[in-house]
């Protein structure tokens, strides 16, 4: 049996990611109903066909057994002449998936180290994301692959 392969994203990729992001957003609507919509996802396929093309948004996804199993969307963010912040790069982590028949097998873990490595190679300082309150898989996850919390969000909801 083949190892699942981790490549950058193209353009015939977008059906399967398309129902991968489903599969994220109905954890995230689950968790907050209020915020996201129920049988949503985040970008529709002219969306994503820009986003594949863009260098300062690489995604990557995992194939296994030639079916994409799972993905990482990840955005360049440089930081230069700001007021208070240093001059560096960061990448951040805006999406990770693996679908939910295939986890259990390494294939998240492999994502994040395929992205960790992509970040040194490209110069960055860190490796940054965001967790909703309540995905408590998704932080104890990130928490084992040892990452730690950097800010926290707030909020007040106005009824």
């Amino acid at each position: 049996m083949q190892e699942p392969i981790i490549r950058p994203a193209r353009e015939g990729d977008i059906p399967r990611v398309g129902e991968l992001l489903r599969q994220v957003n109905e954890v995230h609507h689950t968790i907050r109903p209020d915020l996201f919509k129920a049988g949503a996802r985040k970008y529709r396929d002219d969306e994503l066909r820009v986003i594949f093309r863009d260098p300062e948004t690489p995604v990557f996804v995992c194939e296994d057994g030639g079916v994409v199993v799972g993905y990482a969307f990840c955005v360049v963010q440089i930081h230069e002449n700001d007021n208070n912040l240093v001059d560096g790069k960061t990448l951040y982590l805006d999406d990770l998936c693996v679908d939910g028949a295939a986890r259990g097998r390494g294939i998240g873990t492999a994502l994040y180290r395929f992205v960790l490595d992509y970040a040194k190679r490209i110069g960055c300082h860190n490796v940054t994301l965001n967790v909703w309150e309540g995905n408590d898989a998704a932080f104890a996850f990130y928490r084992k692959c040892g990452m730690k919390v950097q800010k926290t969000g707030m909020e007040t909801v106005l009824e």
